[in-house]
């Protein structure tokens, strides 16, 4: 199949995540990319564009020039990624998916719910695709964690906990410098969510994605360690779940000795399973009364869903990179379908415009919940996050 001809808006020279959407984009073959403005400074966008083959006619100072330019051209992109500050989503979004181009925006969606739910129904009104990249659902062993809730072979779901730990802001090096910091921590562009938005909304949709539960309320804590932060840098809470388990969420980028730790566990009445993002080809599954064993990605006993994401035999691992690239995939999968006509695949486990609408919904619900003292917040339809429903 013809690739998919890609624009980017943001990540060039010194953004992380900007590399990491254009290494998934390629990794299965699905897009090119053939236009970008890729920074706010005109000098930094050209020579970042220049140092990945970008044409200079198709190299911009500004993401409306591009959006207006390549809506224009008959070999314009058809899909753009945003990989700028939370701030500035809600704004680039509105205008691609404006002018019929496809969005994947980088989490959260946007920094307010008014935002999200207008961005919802613009994806709606032009049938264009808006996808979230919450990425660590792309890893196979979180697909078949997912598949063991939903056939039933844990039972009746009782407890969860999910945590996300990091140390990389346990100091302040936003004021040593650190750009990836400094944005972070500055409500403005961030929002006022600091953890809770920046790895918080990724512990949250791995839970709701593995096991289907909707938080029907919450009560938070969030904390700013560090002296001067204006955001916080720790978030922990109490969840209770649809169907009556019970969850806690723990999120903290001021944690020593944690890189990166994401980790689910998840608790029924039949059994248990436990994935760490740290050993991610690995998925511990028990069943209540028998020892605990561990499934490998690729491994016969790994089900269909995770199969179908398996690239390598056993033994080869997948990581990070694959996992990223899964969602991109599925999103390529995604835009040919609403390209032609044509209903989604049902395989496809994307996450979407609601999924991204959840995730600011939940930002807000713990940010009311913390500002009420850790209140228990929820509201008359039984969930903290109605408009995505």
């Amino acid at each position: 199949m013809r690739r998919i001809r890609l624009g980017q808006v943001g990540g060039g020279h010194g953004a992380f995540i900007g590399a990491v959407h254009r290494i998934a984009a390629r990794l299965d073959d699905h897009y090119e990319l053939v236009a970008a403005a890729l920074s706010a400074d005109p000098q930094r966008a050209r020579e970042s564009a220049r140092d990945l083959g970008l044409a200079p006619e198709r190299t911009y100072a500004s993401y409306e020039h591009m959006a207006a330019a390549e809506s224009a051209r008959p070999d314009g992109v058809e899909a753009v990624v945003i990989a700028t500050p939370n701030d500035s989503h809600a704004a680039i979004a509105r205008v691609f998916l404006s002018r019929g181009i496809h969005v994947i925006c980088d989490k959260p969606l946007t920094t307010s719910m008014a935002d999200a739910r207008e961005l919802r129904t613009l994806a709606r009104q032009t049938r264009r695709i808006l996808a979230v990249t919450y990425n660590y659902t792309g890893y196979a062993m979180v697909r078949h964690a997912r598949e063991l809730c939903r056939n039933g072979a844990l039972g009746t779901v009782r407890l969860v906990d999910v945590q996300y730990l990091q140390e990389w802001l346990t100091t302040d090096v936003a004021a040593a410098g650190n750009k990836q910091a400094q944005w972070r921590a500055d409500p403005a562009r961030a929002g006022a969510g600091g953890a809770i938005a920046d790895i918080g909304t990724h512990a949250y949709h791995l839970l709701r994605f593995v096991t289907g539960l909707r938080v029907q309320a919450l009560c938070a804590e969030l904390t700013h360690f560090v002296a001067g932060r204006r955001v916080d840098d720790d978030a922990r809470m109490l969840l209770r779940l649809e169907g009556g388990a019970r969850g806690v969420l723990w999120v903290s980028q001021v944690a020593p000795g944690n890189e990166n730790e994401l980790s689910i566990r998840v608790y029924g009445d039949r059994g248990s399973l436990q994935w760490l993002q740290s050993e991610p080809d690995r998925l511990a599954y028990a069943e209540i009364g028998r020892p605990r064993q561990i499934i490998t990605r690729g491994s016969p006993a790994a089900g269909e869903a995770a199969r179908r994401v398996t690239r390598i035999p056993a033994g080869h691992p997948e990581g990070y990179l694959e996992a990223f690239a899964t969602l991109y995939t599925e999103i390529a999968a995604a835009i040919r379908a609403a390209e032609h006509g044509e209903p989604l695949p049902e395989h496809l486990s994307y996450p979407d415009v609601d999924a991204g609408l959840e995730g600011v919904e939940f930002i807000d619900a713990v940010l009311r919940s913390d500002r009420a003292g850790s209140s228990w917040v929820g509201d008359d339809a039984g969930t903290v996050t109605p408009g995505a429903a």
